[in-house]
């Protein structure tokens, strides 16, 4: 579990056969989770200023992970431990598709970004309510028929990689995980329904 909350950014030391090195200052052992861009991967090993994780094809095949090169930026968030604050929202690290940047405009000192997002994601997404754009906790500023918009504050675009989209760059994104829940929910209900 994470809250989109993050740490770091990261820089992509290699990615070959499924192994990924990232340069971090994090202190995070063998097994545990941390979030690389909005997935949650388990540390396989690690030294002073590195940790390496794998990316199985299934991984590669939702997210955005596989077009990692070296030096790429990636945002950074370990796992939340019981007692810490929950900043942003619940982030599960489980990457729901991927979407793309639409457009990126100045609005004040921050920027309106317009993402587009299929079908599986976008029927979550409302106005105000949550959303992780590359691991990052967002409110939806506005949706329309494909996609929505995130305004990003300075200190957003200052300490992660969502200073650096421009249109047409893959995101990773993740609806809020109450979202699914409550369709779940009223769709069981629903069915109890017509089944008296």
């Amino acid at each position: 579990m994470f809250t989109g909350l993050v740490r770091e950014v990261g820089k992509v030391v290699s990615f070959e056969n499924g192994r990924l090195r990232v340069e971090s200052s994090l202190a995070a052992a063998i097994g545990d989770s941390v979030s690389i861009a909005g997935c949650c991967l388990t540390v396989v090993d690690g030294d002073r200023r590195t940790l390496a994780f794998d990316a199985v094809p299934e991984t590669l095949a939702r997210t955005t992970l596989g077009r990692l090169r070296p030096g790429d930026g990636v945002n950074l968030e370990p796992a939340l431990r019981a007692g810490e604050p929950l900043g942003g929202h619940y982030v599960q690290g489980h990457v729901d598709g991927v979407g793309a940047v639409r457009s990126v405009a100045e609005e004040g000192d921050g920027r309106r970004v317009w993402l587009d997002a299929p079908e599986s994601i976008h029927r979550y997404c409302v106005e105000k309510g949550s959303v992780a754009v590359d691991g990052v906790s967002l409110t939806i500023a506005a949706v329309d028929d494909s996609g929505f918009a995130v305004a990003l504050v300075p200190h957003t675009l200052a300490v992660t990689t969502l200073g650096s989209l421009a249109p047409g760059d893959p995101v990773n994104l993740e609806a809020d995980v109450l979202a699914k829940y409550v369709e779940k929910l009223v769709g069981l209900g629903s069915s109890d329904a017509r089944d008296r």
